[in-house]
């Protein structure tokens, strides 16, 4: 989701430096018990779980929990807080049997009639998230421990439970108003912490501990300690990890990432993932509000020379979805053509000996690959009287100025809610009054109608959805133009090798899930 989250241009030039006076902090080491993540950007963009859809999804898959999990393994549902489910034969009536025993972090129980009111207060949010309840018409709680949903129309509904947002089953009766008690860094989840302190916009912006009735119990060696440090410069995290400061860090770049593979003390993790890299163009104003603009700037995209910059951190993208989920197009690898951009450019007026293009792009702050693709993308330009002012900001301002519509071309991040890939259709590309993630700003009637099929069809009939999603990326990405997706993040993770018991799940990206660790001296 979302959308990666200095702020000047000197913050850039001076990115892996530090100053005497930082060298000399002395800092307390991460000890057995403390998991210390060090993440490039601000963690919690929204407390409230029944809207929450940024970065906040790292700590909060370790405080809330959903009725299922994705298992990246046999690529289906697992169980959570349902232990089992069943589904009617066609698809539009759904049981869950709940887990037992299991207290909310206020002291109260969890069970069916918590589970319908949590996602129903959810639903009523009308939040980007709660989309994945769309086709549920009904909840119904049978029992204390059994729970039933009347659907519109069939879902995989056991998949849709195990999203990464909107999920969560969380206390509702925790305050009167709950909006505002979550607003002050409160939680009322299952999970096996609970917030012990948050500092808005601190470096040590927040720190979790255990919930000791926690269902899964603490009979063996774990982390009861949980803190999550906000560092944007690349070098300072990878010095703290190197100090022992810092027990995993999400992403560090290709260069360090390869000096960790060969330091003692330090593991590394690759794996693929169900992340894009995108490159969005307003196609409501301004020169991008010109096809022929917007299908030369896709074309003057070097695709193949990003991934030898990212140097095993990214890999190609064919089309908008991932491999590994319906809907991924295998035989649409991207080329960079500088003779057919120079083409378009001049009947739209630009390009060499015409009229100069200056063009606006904000990215993430903090973000080393994304830095690198911009960089080299202004390089590519400038040759065809392009000038590419590239602003890198916090993702919480990037965001704030995306909505209203305020540069050429934006690039962030995109990840599925859940291991379906209607998310980038249905939130980045559908039509929409109210500007959220939909940063194209695209309005087209036929790509919105087949949008709208797309979560029966999934459910239904997997090669009818297979020719819409083909059908969909032919028309956003060639007719309209409105986007481009330059490539497909490879995770490297970059820990101590005391961590034990870690591994990577696409569904859930960037969440290390701490109970899931083995803390070894």
């Amino acid at each position: 989701m979302r959308r990666r989250l200095i702020a000047a241009a000197l913050a850039l030039l001076l990115a892996g430096c530090s100053t005497p006076q930082a060298r000399q902090e002395r800092r307390p080491l991460a000890k057995e018990s403390t998991f210390v993540y060090v993440a490039s950007l601000d963690v919690v963009t929204d407390w409230d779980p029944a809207t929450s859809y940024s970065n906040e999804i790292i700590a909060m898959q370790n405080i809330y929990e959903s009725l299922t999990t994705y298992n990246p393994v046999t690529k289906k549902a697992g169980p959570r807080l349902a232990t089992s489910w069943r589904t009617s034969s066609d698809g539009r009536t759904w049981t869950f049997t709940l887990r037992s025993g299991v207290t909310f972090h206020t002291g109260r129980p969890m069970d069916a009639a918590a589970v319908k009111a949590s996602i129903e207060r959810t639903m009523r949010s009308k939040s980007g998230p709660s989309y994945i309840w769309d086709a549920v018409e009904a909840i119904r709680a049978d029992d204390p421990l059994t729970v039933t949903f009347r659907l519109k129309y069939a879902v995989p509904l056991d998949l849709v439970a195990s999203s990464g947002y909107a999920a969560y089953i969380y206390d509702t009766a925790a305050a009167p108003d709950l909006k505002k008690w979550f607003e002050s860094g409160r939680d009322a989840g299952t999970g096996p912490y609970t917030v012990a302190g948050w500092r808005k916009g601190k470096s040590d912006e927040l720190t979790l501990k255990a919930y000791r009735p926690y269902w899964g119990g603490w009979d063996r060696p774990h982390y009861t300690t949980v803190k999550y440090t906000v560092v944007p410069d690349t070098q300072e995290r990878w010095r703290r990890l190197q100090r022992g400061e810092a027990s995993f860090a999400h992403r560090l770049n290709p260069s360090l990432y390869r000096r960790a593979s060969r330091t003692p003390g330090v593991r590394t993790a690759a794996m693929p993932s169900f992340q894009t890299a995108m490159l969005l163009f307003n196609t409501a104003a301004g020169p991008t509000a010109d096809v022929r603009v917007r299908r030369a700037l896709a074309k003057a995209v070097d695709y193949s020379g990003t991934l030898r910059a990212l140097r095993g951190a990214a890999s190609p993208a064919t089309g908008i979805v991932p491999e590994g989920l319906t809907g991924h197009v295998a035989d649409r690898t991207p080329r960079q053509d500088l003779q057919g951009a120079t083409r378009l450019l001049a009947r739209a007026g630009y390009g060499p000996g015409r009229r100069p293009l200056r063009l606006t792009l904000t990215y993430a702050q903090g973000d080393a690959d994304q830095r690198v693709f911009v960089q080299r993308l202004a390089a590519t330009l400038k040759p065809l009287n392009i000038t590419l002012m590239g602003r890198a900001m916090p993702w919480e301002e990037q965001w704030d100025r995306g909505k209203r519509r305020g540069q050429h071309i934006l690039l962030m991040y995109w990840w599925p809610d859940y291991a379906d890939a209607y998310s980038w259709f249905g939130n980045v590309f559908r039509s929409a009054e109210t500007v959220d993630f939909n940063l194209t700003y695209l309005k087209d009637r036929e790509a919105d109608a087949l949008i709208d099929t797309l979560p029966e069809l999934t459910a239904t009939d997997r090669a009818a959805a297979q020719k819409a999603y083909a059908k969909l990326a032919r028309r956003l990405l060639d007719v309209q133009a409105a986007a481009v997706v330059p490539w497909v993040v490879t995770y490297q993770r970059v820990y101590l090798n005391g961590v034990q018991g870690y591994s990577d799940n696409p569904a859930y990206p960037d969440v290390v899930f701490v109970h899931d660790l083995r803390p070894v001296g």
